[in-house]
C-alpha cells in the first residue's frame, strides 16, 4: 500500500500542485475588483445626487421667474383640514360618466371617507354603517370629475315629474366661481341614468328660483348598497372653494331629510373647504423645461401635487445615454457572453427592473422627508426603494419662492438603473478580463511549475546517480548554464560533487602519503635493530642505537604534526576572543622572526589605518608562523621575505610573499588542504613534511571569519599568500 501511495503523495506535495494552489490567490482579484466597482458605484451615486440637486435647483429657479403660476398658492391656508379641503388628482386616463367605477379603480387610494365626523344634521342617532360616502376628485385640465360612492341603507329616489328636488336623496354642490361668486347646484335622479342638475338661486325649497343647468354633467346609478354618483364640473366654473353635501331621506312617504353629510359647511364661502386642482399651465411649463431624463413634481406648501412631468421608466438621468451607445457583443464571443458567462455573473449581480412600479406614481400628496425639508427652506435629497422590485429611487427637493415666500417645492426624481447597468457592464468586463487572466495565469504557472519540477527531478536523478551507495563518486555533475536559482543549485551541487571527489581522492592518497612518510623511519629502525643483533663492538652498537633513535624521533615528529591540526580545532571551542591591535601583533611577530632566522632578511610594511580586531592574538601569531616557515623554506637564497599589512574596507589584508619556485598549475587551493605538499623527495627526506602548515593557517583564518588564498605572484617569480581578517 505504501508503494502505491508514495507516487500519489509525491504528486500532491509536488511543485506543480503547490503552484496551482498558490495560483488560487489570483481568485482574490475578482473579489478586489468587485469591491472596487461597488465603491465606484457609491461614488457615482454621490455624483448623481449632486447632479440631481443641481437639476432641482435649476427647475426651482426657472419656476421662480414665473410667479403667475403660483397665484392661488399665495392664498393657501397655513393648515389643511382633512376632508374639508379638497384636492383633485391629475387624471391619467379618461373618465366616462356611466355609473361604473372601473374607470376609478386606479385612483381608489385617493378616496376620502366621510362618515361620523362629517354629520351636519341628523334627526336620529347616526349609524355609520347605514350611511356614509367616499369621494374621489380628479382633473384632466378641462373638467373636474367627482365620484361619490354612497352607502345608504334606505335609498329614496325622486318621484317622476316632481318639481321638488329636496324630497328625496340628493346632492348639493356648493362652489365659488373664479370671480368669487357663490353658487349651489342640486343633483338628484328618479332612476339610474343621467342625473338632474339644477342651479339653486335662493333655497332648494323655492322651486321658482331653481333652474335646470347644463353646466354640470352627472350620472346617478343605484347599487346594492346605495348609489354611485359621477359628476363632471367644467374647470371654468370652479374657483377656490368647493363643498359636497349629501341629503339622506329615509321615509318614502313623508320624505323629510333625515341626515346630512358634508365635506364642509355650505352656509357661506368662508365655511367651504378649499379646492386645489393640478395646474395645466404649470404642467406645460414643466414639460417645456424637462428633458425627459427625470420625473419632476411641483407641490404646494402642503405637499399636494400641482403638476408632474416625466416618468420613472425612462428617468435614468445622464447615465441612460452612456448605456445606449455601448455596442452589444456579437459573434461567438457575444454568444459565450450572453449564454454562458452572464447567467453565472448574474447569480451575484442584480439586474435593474425593466418595469418600475412605484407607489408614488399617482400620488396626490408628496409626503417624503425631502419635501418636508424643502418646504422649510432646506434643499434635501433622499433615497427610497420600490416595494416590489426594490429599485432605488433618488429624490431631490428644492423650495419654490415667490416674493420671498415659500409657496411650494420642486421634486426631481431619477432611478439608479443607469448606474446599476453601468456597474453591471463594468463588472462583466472586469470578470471577463480577470477570468482570462486567471485561466492564463493558472496555465502559465502550471507549465512553469512543470518545467521547474522537471529540472529539479533531473537534478535529483543526476545527483543520485553521481554517487554510489558507498559514497564513491561515479561521475561529475554537469553544471547548468541557466542563471536562476536552480542553475545556481546545479552549479553548487556540481562543485560539491567535485569537492567530494577531491576529498575521496585525498583520502585515497593520504594512506600512500602517510605510508611513504612512515616507511623511511620504520625502515631505519628495523635495519638498525637487525644490524644491532650482528655487531659486537660498542662503537657499532652505539651507532645503530643512534640511528634507531633518530627513526623513532622522526616517527614522533610525524605523529605530533598529525595531531597538531586536531588539537588546534579542539582549542577553538574553548578560546575567548578579545580586542587587540593587529598591527602590533604583526610587527612583534616579524621582529621575532628576525631573531629566529638570523640569516634571513624580512621586509615589513604596515599602511596607516585602524587595525583593531576581535580574536585570539596567539592564533594569529601561529598563522604567521606557518606562513613565514613556508616562505623561508621555499625562498630563493639572498632574497627578502615581504610582509605587508594593508586596510581593505572593513578588513585587514596581510600578504606574505617570497621569491622562489612557482606553484604547479591549479595547485593553489589544494595546498590549503590537509597533507598536501609540493616538496620534492630530497626535501622530504631531510625532514618529515605532511603538508599541514597552510592547512592550519586556513583553519585560523576561518576561525576569525576571514579567508586565506595562495597564488603565484603577478611577476611569476615567486609565491604570494594573502590573508583577509575582519576588523572590529
Amino acid at each position: 500500500m505504501k508503494r502505491y501511495l508514495e507516487p500519489v503523495w509525491r504528486w500532491v506535495a509536488g511543485i506543480r500542485t503547490k503552484v496551482v494552489l498558490l495560483s488560487g490567490l489570483l481568485l482574490l482579484l475578482p473579489f478586489i475588483g468587485y469591491n472596487y466597482v461597488w465603491e465606484l458605484e457609491n461614488v457615482l451615486r454621490q455624483g448623481q445626487e449632486q447632479t440631481l440637486m443641481g437639476s432641482a435647483r435649476a427647475f426651482s429657479m426657472s419656476l421662480n421667474q414665473q410667479p403667475s403660476l403660483f397665484e392661488r398658492q399665495l392664498t393657501t391656508k397655513p393648515r389643511l383640514e382633512k376632508g374639508k379641503d379638497l384636492y383633485a388628482i391629475a387624471l391619467q386616463t379618461p373618465i366616462d360618466l356611466d355609473g361604473s367605477t372601473l374607470d376609478w379603480d386606479r385612483y381608489k387610494v385617493h378616496r376620502t371617507h366621510y362618515g361620523d365626523g362629517n354629520v351636519i344634521f341628523s334627526r336620529s342617532p347616526y349609524e355609520p354603517d347605514d350611511l356614509h360616502f367616499d369621494l374621489i376628485l380628479a382633473s384632466d385640465g378641462d373638467e373636474i370629475f367627482a365620484l361619490i360612492d354612497v352607502v345608504d341603507s334606505s335609498p329614496v329616489l325622486k318621484r317622476d315629474n316632481s318639481q321638488r328636488i329636496d324630497r328625496n336623496d340628493h346632492l348639493v354642490l356648493t362652489l365659488t366661481t373664479p370671480n368669487g361668486e357663490l353658487k349651489r347646484y342640486a343633483i338628484s335622479a328618479s332612476q339610474s341614468g343621467p342625473a338632474d342638475v339644477s342651479l339653486i338661486e335662493t333655497t332648494i325649497t323655492d322651486a321658482e328660483h331653481t333652474f335646470p343647468s347644463e353646466a354640470i354633467r352627472g350620472w346617478w346609478q343605484e347599487t346594492d348598497q346605495g348609489y354611485v354618483i359621477e359628476l363632471a364640473i367644467p374647470d371654468w366654473l370652479v374657483g377656490e372653494k368647493l363643498g359636497i353635501t349629501y341629503y339622506n331621506v329615509n321615509d318614502p312617504f313623508n320624505r323629510d331629510v333625515e341626515t346630512i353629510l358634508a365635506t364642509s359647511n355650505s352656509r357661506s364661502a368662508e365655511t367651504l373647504g378649499t379646492l386645489l386642482v393640478p395646474s395645466p399651465s404649470l404642467e406645460r411649463a414643466l414639460q417645456s423645461i424637462n428633458d425627459g431624463k427625470s420625473r419632476v413634481w411641483v407641490v404646494d406648501k402642503h405637499g399636494r401635487v400641482l403638476a408632474k412631468a416625466g416618468d420613472l421608466q425612462s428617468a435614468n438621468g445622464v447615465w441612460e445615454t452612456t448605456i445606449k451607445y455601448q455596442d452589444p457583443p456579437s459573434g461567438i464571443m457575444g454568444w459565450i457572453q450572453t449564454e454562458i458567462l452572464n447567467p453565472i455573473y448574474y447569480q451575484l449581480l442584480e439586474r435593474p427592473p425593466e418595469n418600475i412600479i412605484d407607489a408614488m406614481q399617482h400620488a396626490a400628496v408628496f409626503r417624503g422627508v425631502e419635501v418636508q425639508q424643502a418646504l422649510i427652506g432646506r434643499p434635501y435629497a433622499n433615497w427610497r426603494t420600490t416595494q416590489e422590485q426594490g429599485a432605488m429611487i433618488l429624490s431631490a427637493a428644492y423650495p419654490i419662492k415667490v416674493n420671498g415666500n415659500i409657496v411650494g417645492a420642486v421634486v426631481v426624481e431619477e432611478t439608479t438603473n443607469g448606474i446599476t447597468t453601468l456597474r453591471n457592464k463594468a463588472l462583466e468586463q472586469l470578470f471577463n478580463v480577470l477570468l482570462a487572466v486567471i485561466c492564463t495565469g493558472v496555465v502559465v504557472l502550471l507549465l512553469f511549475g512543470s518545467h521547474i519540477s522537471k529540472r529539479v527531478r533531473k537534478l535529483r536523478d543526476d545527483a543520485e546517480s553521481a554517487i554510489d551507495p558507498q559514497g564513491r563518486v561515479r561521475h561529475q555533475l554537469e553544471p547548468a548554464e541557466s542563471k536562476d536559482e536552480i542553475g545556481d543549485l546545479s552549479r553548487t551541487m556540481s562543485t560539491m560533487v567535485t569537492r567530494l571527489s577531491d576529498y575521496n581522492s585525498y583520502l585515497e592518497k593520504m594512506s600512500s602519503s602517510l605510508s611513504h612518510e612512515l616507511r623511511t623511519p620504520v625502515a631505519v629502525v628495523r635495519s638498525s635493530l637487525e644490524n644491532l643483533a650482528f655487531v659486537t663492538t660498542d662503537s657499532d652498537q652505539s651507532r645503530y642505537i643512534d640511528r634507531a633513535q633518530e627513526g623513532v624521533a622522526r616517527l614522533a615528529t610525524i605523529l605530533s604534526s598529525m595531531t597538531e591540526a586536531t588539537r588546534l580545532e579542539q582549542s577553538f571551542d574553548h578560546s575567548e576572543k578579545t580586542h587587540f591591535p593587529l598591527d602590533k601583533v604583526v610587527a612583534g611577530c616579524v621582529q621575532g622572526y628576525e631573531y629566529a632566522y638570523p640569516t634571513q632578511a624580512f621586509s615589513l610594511k604596515i599602511s596607516e589605518g585602524c587595525y583593531d580586531m576581535v580574536g585570539v592574538p596567539e592564533y594569529v601569531a601561529q598563522l604567521l608562523d606557518k606562513l613565514i616557515a613556508n616562505a623561508v623554506e621555499f625562498h630563493t637564497p639572498s632574497s627578502a621575505i615581504d610582509v605587508q599589512l594593508i586596510p581593505d574596507e572593513q578588513q585587514a589584508r596581510i600578504t606574505v610573499s617570497n621569491l622562489g619556485p612557482k606553484l604547479p598549475e591549479n595547485m593553489g587551493n589544494q595546498l590549503l588542504a590537509s597533507m598536501v605538499s609540493v616538496r620534492d623527495e630530497k626535501q622530504k627526506s631531510d625532514k618529515p613534511h605532511l603538508g599541514l602548515g597552510l592547512y592550519i593557517a586556513r583553519l585560523v583564518a576561518e576561525f576569525h571569519e576571514g579567508e586565506l588564498a595562495i597564488a603565484n605572484s603577478p611577476s611569476g617569480d615567486g609565491v604570494i599568500v594573502t590573508v583577509w581578517l575582519p576588523m572590529a
